[in-house]
């Protein structure tokens, strides 16, 4: 018995992993809710709604209400991307004095708001109200209206009593907020309207009534609110086969006012177009007498035949079908016939011509990627790869129509970033992982060959902190760098941006800090050919959903030959991160990073930008503006307060000592890059030891340092790479 319970368990279970894996609701589920029926892919239980995306999830309560999101009552559901909810409005009401008595506003999280299917009103005299959003970009909007008594007739929301205007609002919202407000000295009015109101509503659901509304609109507490939703995040181009569109009598289109998809059935089908099952997009008949939907046109009844898609109009032997007027008149021959004939060869011949004029267009396409491909260095690339013994299996050559692709035709909405080095784009490969894609920027062909070199070593840097370069394209006029795709930002928007939650710890910057090191130290003195990076700054440190540092931008690095410690180069790089030597004598060595590093220390510490105006004549510059205030005694007043308390202070003088070393101006005066990471390794071990040693004092606290040591190391989201344990004792083994 126990054997069959199990044996039917695990028949459940496959079925319902069948019916997710396929992209269908089970077949138990609840279709209504009260009077609203609920169709995939919105469904109130698990198995029920389309299971990538919660939003899809419903909820009927005990009043056999339908409720979407923040307890929002689902009025109907429509296949074509649209959802209506009831919507609460806003008001503020007033006494005599004009003070506020009461009010209530609301913040929704809810999916995009239709910006052709709202309006945004106010309700109320001498008042104004506004729609803020929230999303990657904040946006308000308002409206004002204005009156002293009220209006003598209902002539509609112009204005006097009420104001109304479209919705306008970034697609990208996902909050929004409704607020009306009084006029300044405004009391005449209280008598007639003693609170003003604000609400989104559906076109044509809200008709002014100047008396009602000005003395009471909160007897009416919501109106209809239409919302669009979508599937997905991608087009129907990108999701391809993917998606639960095009498979039963449906097809995809791209959602016009948010990212993602909708289905519809063809022409000739009715149903559901997200089902593939019986309750899915059907054929129509349209012949049949008691479709008064979907109606033939034949003139006569009798001719109309029914068929999958559509129907057509049979006329008998000897007769053919007036288009015109849809009915069946007998054939004639001559002119027409000729005419006919005529077209359809023509209509050959251009077919003919443009086919040839296609593959001649094609074909020039293909010899001007090869021509691009050997220009950019792509037979110098095939060549080293295929040498005996070379380890870059890891280097992948992708195609001009790939990259196009995966950056839907390098759309400015995929674009994360641009500066000196090139443009960095958003790129989703076939296999739906996400990739930077770099439009690297070369001077002229000369640079050719080490460019190739510069994709060849770093592809074999496998360091944790440093950027994984995954190929190349050389199929275009500038060639295209791929590199793994990093999620939150930069150092520098963490240090000065809005975007980002509270600012980073000492710990985070420390340790932050402590990995940009390390990694310089691997490139300069562990890497196969020494790399310098040559524009090192904070808008180049990148850092994942750990807060890990990642090293990036190569664009102006140079590998530096083992029989050279320096190269003569043209001045490149980014004003105040710059290396002073290497701007006046043109001579670049490792030295030159460190410089670098040294203002990113810096700028760590203090939370301030690198240069700012706003500075006294010699400190605007970071480090004239640190070295003025370590002369004058005054170091407190530099260093980011958010980061300073009574345990630190110690840690950050040594750190400031640090940075101020390696911004000398002499070269020769600065330490090596793994000098600096082991000191700033140091300051972390210190710390600590100080940890373990106030929590077992005495000597047991010094038997367990080592512990600590070695549990710091082991956690990946603090220290956690190889080559920065191996900076304390002044050598710099691989990244992983």
């Amino acid at each position: 018995m126990k054997v069959q319970n199990l044996i039917l368990v695990a028949t459940c279970l496959y079925l319902a992993y069948t019916q997710l894996v396929d992209g269908q609701p089970r077949k138990d589920c609840q279709t209504s809710c009260g009077t609203v029926t609920v169709e995939y892919p919105f469904g109130i239980s698990q198995g029920c709604y389309y299971a990538d995306d919660l939003n899809f999830k419903l909820t009927c309560n005990e009043k056999e209400k339908l409720l979407f999101g923040n307890n929002f009552e689902v009025i109907n559901i429509s296949h074509s991307g649209e959802l209506r909810v009831m919507n609460n409005i806003s008001y503020t009401c007033y006494d005599s004095q004009g003070n506020s008595t009461d009010a209530a506003y609301y913040t929704y999280t809810l999916a995009s708001v239709s910006l052709q299917q709202n309006k945004f009103t106010i309700v109320g005299c001498n008042a104004y109200a506004y729609l803020s959003t929230y999303g990657i970009q904040n946006y308000s909007t308002g409206c004002i209206s204005a009156c002293d008594s009220p209006p003598a007739a209902n002539r509609g929301c112009n204005g006097a009593g009420c104001c109304s205007t479209d919705v306008s609002v970034p697609s990208d919202s996902k909050k929004f907020r409704t607020r009306s407000f009084r006029l300044e000295n405004t009391t005449s009015v209280y008598d007639f309207n003693p609170c003003t109101y604000a609400f989104l509503a559906e076109n044509g659901t809200f008709h002014f009534d100047a008396l009602g509304d000005l003395k009471n609109l909160r007897n009416v507490t919501e109106f209809p609110l239409v919302l669009d939703w979508s599937i997905g995040h991608q087009t129907c181009e990108q999701v391809g086969n993917a998606g639960i569109c095009g498979t039963n009598n449906n097809t995809c289109f791209d959602s016009n006012s948010r990212a993602g998809y909708n289905c519809k059935c063809l022409e000739g089908y009715e149903g559901n177009p997200y089902l593939s099952n019986e309750q899915g997009c059907q054929d129509i008949d349209e012949c049949t007498t008691n479709n008064t939907i979907h109606k033939h046109n034949c003139s006569d009844p009798s001719t109309c035949r029914n068929k999958v898609g559509g129907f057509y109009c049979k006329c008998r032997s000897g007769y053919r079908l007036d288009t015109t007027t849809m009915s069946c008149k007998r054939r004639d021959f001559g002119w027409a016939t000729i005419l006919l004939g005529t077209t359809i060869g023509f209509l050959s011949i251009l077919l003919v011509v443009s086919y040839v004029q296609q593959q001649m267009k094609h074909r020039k396409i293909t010899k001007l990627r090869e021509k691009f491909f050997e220009q950019n260095g792509g037979g110098m690339l095939v060549q080293r790869l295929s040498r005996p013994g070379t380890s870059n299996a890891n280097v992948k050559i992708f195609t001009e129509e790939g990259m196009k692709t995966s950056t839907n035709g390098y759309d400015e909405s995929r674009i994360l970033g641009q500066g000196g080095q090139g443009t960095v784009y958003k790129g989703i490969l076939p296999d739906n992982s996400i990739v930077a894609i770099k439009k690297a920027r070369l001077g002229d062909n000369s640079q050719v060959e080490q460019f190739i070199n510069e994709v060849l070593v770093l592809s074999q840097i496998n360091h944790r902190n440093v950027v994984k370069l995954l190929g190349c394209c050389l199929e275009t006029e500038v060639p295209l760098l791929v590199y793994e795709f990093i999620n939150s930002g930069t150092l520098f928007d963490h240090l000065h941006g809005s975007l980002f939650g509270p600012s980073l710890t000492w710990d985070q910057r420390l340790r932050i800090a402590v990995e940009i090191a390390g990694t310089l130290a691997y490139l300069h003195s562990s890497a196969s050919i020494p790399i310098i990076h040559r524009d090192v700054k904070t808008a180049n440190i990148l850092l994942d959903e750990n807060l890990t540092a990642k090293v990036a931008d190569f664009g102006a690095s140079r590998l530096i030959p083992m029989d050279k410690e320096q190269l003569t180069t043209m001045v490149q790089g980014t004003i105040g991160y710059l290396d002073p030597e290497y701007y006046h004598t043109g001579l670049l060595n490792e030295k030159s990073d460190v410089y670098s590093f040294g203002v990113v220390v810096m700028e760590l510490l203090t939370g301030q930008k690198v240069l700012c105006f706003e500075r006294p004549q010699q400190s605007k510059h970071l480090v004239n503006y640190i070295a003025s205030a370590l002369k004058e005694n005054r170091l407190h007043e530099v260093i980011d307060e958010k980061v300073i308390n009574e345990n630190n202070w110690k840690e950050i003088e040594e750190a400031v000592r640090v940075a101020m070393e390696c911004t000398r101006v002499t070269g020769e005066e600065r330490p090596l890059m793994k000098e600096v990471a082991a000191k700033l390794e140091g300051l972390r071990v210190t710390k600590a030891k100080h940890q373990w040693s106030d929590q077992y004092p005495g000597d047991e606290a010094g038997n367990l340092v080592g512990v600590g040591i070695l549990s710091e190391q082991g956690d990946t989201s603090s220290t956690g790479y190889d080559s920065i344990k191996n900076v304390a004792s002044l050598h710099v083994a691989a990244g992983r």
